[in-house]
This record gives structure tokens, C-alpha cells and sequence, in this order.
């Protein structure tokens, strides 16, 4: 039997995104399956882009990587956008991982462990991590990949994303050789003079539009539902929920679905909120529980049994996530342990 809330991974929505992105971008695509695959499950995610052909990933901790190189093996690259942080170069260099460096202090911690294969960052306007193009160092022995991050890449367009892409440029001629990767997931869709060597992609792997809405070239790849509980008749005037957060103005129908923040759904989500439930979408009301949301039902065929559809095929995960006042990022991470992962396909 399912659990009362799961979240379903459609590992061939995944391949076929990854594919739509490596023929959007017209390069290879490195997957960054960092945060556990934006908490979807790194491991069977990244098993299956390398059955698709990934042979390059980015994480963000060195614990990340070392759990992915322990389960996938040593066909891939893994590179740790941390970077080489004091007193991790052993580690690093045990778990075959190569660290995106980011100062002069980390340069020096790597080679003073010895070095070999690496990254480097050059900050273009980000101000987060990375070396400012008029500090980046001189070309260096093991160093193989040049990147840089868009800050807005989600609105195609601000002008600085123009503006940053000519930075990478002229900073990268300092390097030549190395693999140049500029875009993440929504620079992808920027244009050709974009992609350079490589795309870095997150986020549009996982179903997400590169622009925060839905984009038809895309699949959900993963899909949280919750059983319904109970349904209960609520009268005029009485209230449903924490502090009477709803209050029946007519009669209402309201089904108690088995999911709520402890299971990662935002306290946000109400009252803008709204899951796919009896064959449409259906108003979350009261507050967000710990272990429960209310579902307005009224006048709808629904019973004890039913799945609510949180997001997927029917309630997308950016409607899900702007009706919260978030972004997809969030909302996949925020699913917490407490929710088993399925996998199909």
C-alpha cells in the first residue's frame, strides 16, 4: 500500500528533459544533482542520466560528493561547487572529486595537497561566490573547467544577463583549453552564444520552466500526492483549522488530505493554494498543519481513499510553488524525509 503522502519520480520525464536541454542548448549537459537531487534522490537521479549519457555532475558539499562517488562509481566527473575548503583537500582527493575554487586560499590548500584536476569560478556580477574578473588568477597546472552563474536568468530579458555573458567571455580567453560552462537552466534557453562548452542544469531537469512557469518543452518529473484522510460536513459559521483560519460562509465539504509543512508543504500554501483532487483543482483552506491540509471539496465526487495531487501532471510544480510564494527550487527541497520516494520507469 502507498504511504499516506508520496512523492513519484519519473526517471523517463528526467531523461527526456535532460535530452530536450542538451537540444536546446546545442552542448553537453552536466546535471547538478546537489541537495540530493533537489530532493529527489541523487543516486537513481544520476543513474539514470548516465544512462542518458551524463558523465559530468556538479554537487555543492564534499559529503555530497563523496555519497554519489561511493554509489555511482568512477565512470563520472564530479565536480564541488564549494570548492576546496580548509582541511577538505584530503577528502576531496580520496573521493576522486575536483572542487570549483573560488579564492586564493583555496588554490593554495589544493596544490599544497598536490593539486590535480580542478575548477575555477570567476564571479561576473553574482557577488557569491568566484574570483572577480580583474583578480582571477593565472592559468595554473590541473585546471580543466572555467565556470560562471547568471543571476537572472529566469527574466530573459534583463540586460544583465547579456552583460555577465560578456564577462565570461573576455575572463575565459585567460584560459584556454578548459571546458567553458556559463549557463545554468534558464541560460540554456538564452541563446547559442550562451551555451559555450557546457550547460550546468538543475533545476529545468526536474520539470521546472526556465522561467519559473511552465514550459510545454518539459515534463513533470515528480509528482506529491496525499491520501485523503477523512471528509467532513462543515456547517455555517463554524471554522476549519489553526486559529480559525477558514470560516464556512455556507455549507462546505472539506477534505483532510495526509500531508502538511512536516511533510515540506509551505505554511504559505494556504489560503492561495490549491491541489488537483476529484478531477479539478481544489482550494487548500484553513492553516497548513504539521501532518494535514484541508481541501474545500464542495459539490465534488471525493472520498476517504482519494489522492490530492500537491504538484505533477495536474497542479505544476511552479503554479504549486508561486501559489505558495516560492519558487520550484524550494518546493522540491522542502519534501522531506518523511515522504518516501517511489521511482517509475
Amino acid at each position: 500500500m502507498p504511504a499516506p503522502a508520496t512523492l513519484s519520480v519519473d526517471l523517463n520525464a528526467l531523461a527526456h528533459n535532460f535530452h530536450t536541454l542538451e537540444a536546446v542548448g546545442g552542448v553537453p549537459v552536466h546535471p547538478v544533482v546537489k541537495a540530493d537531487g533537489y530532493g529527489l534522490g541523487a543516486v537513481p537521479v544520476t543513474r539514470r542520466l548516465m544512462a542518458e549519457g551524463a558523465r559530468t555532475l556538479f554537487v555543492a558539499r564534499t559529503s555530497e560528493g563523496e555519497r554519489l562517488r561511493t554509489a555511482v562509481g568512477a565512470e563520472t566527473t564530479i565536480y564541488v561547487l564549494d570548492g576546496c575548503l580548509t582541511g577538505r583537500a584530503a577528502r576531496l582527493r580520496a573521493g576522486d572529486l575536483r572542487p570549483v575554487l573560488n579564492t586564493a586560499a583555496q588554490i593554495a590548500e589544493w596544490q599544497a595537497a598536490g593539486g590535480g584536476a580542478c575548477g575555477l569560478q570567476i564571479d561576473t556580477g553574482m557577488n557569491r561566490l568566484g574570483f572577480r574578473p580583474e583578480d582571477a588568477p593565472e592559468p595554473f597546472t590541473g585546471l580543466d573547467l572555467v565556470i560562471s552563474h547568471l543571476a537572472c536568468a529566469d527574466e530573459p530579458a534583463s540586460p544583465m544577463n547579456r552583460q555577465q555573458r560578456d564577462a565570461y567571455a573576455a575572463a575565459v580567453q585567460r584560459y584556454p583549453g578548459v571546458i567553458r560552462s556559463f549557463a545554468n537552466s534558464g541560460g540554456t534557453f538564452l541563446g547559442p552564444d550562451f551555451g559555450f562548452d557546457a550547460v550546468r542544469t538543475g533545476i529545468s531537469l526536474y520539470g521546472s520552466g526556465p522561467e519559473g512557469r511552465p514550459d510545454d518543452r518539459l515534463k513533470p518529473v515528480a509528482t506529491f500526492t496525499a491520501e485523503v484522510l477523512q471528509v467532513r460536513e462543515v456547517p455555517v459559521g463554524e471554522s476549519v483549522g489553526y486559529s480559525q483560519g477558514f470560516r464556512a460562509e455556507t455549507p462546505r465539504r472539506i477534505a483532510v488530505c495526509a500531508a502538511g509543512y512536516a511533510d515540506g508543504i509551505p505554511r504559505s500554501s494556504s489560503p492561495w493554494g490549491a491541489v488537483w483532487l476529484g478531477g479539478a483543482l481544489r482550494s487548500i483552506v484553513g492553516r497548513v498543519s504539521m501532518d494535514v491540509i484541508t481541501v474545500d471539496v464542495t459539490g465534488a465526487d471525493v472520498a476517504v481513499g482519494d489522492r490530492a495531487e500537491l504538484f505533477g501532471a495536474h497542479r505544476m510544480l511552479d503554479e504549486a510553488a508561486t501559489a505558495a510564494g516560492t519558487i520550484a527550487y524550494e518546493l522540491l527541497t522542502s519534501v522531506t524525509p518523511r515522504v518516501p520516494r517511489v521511482y517509475i520507469g
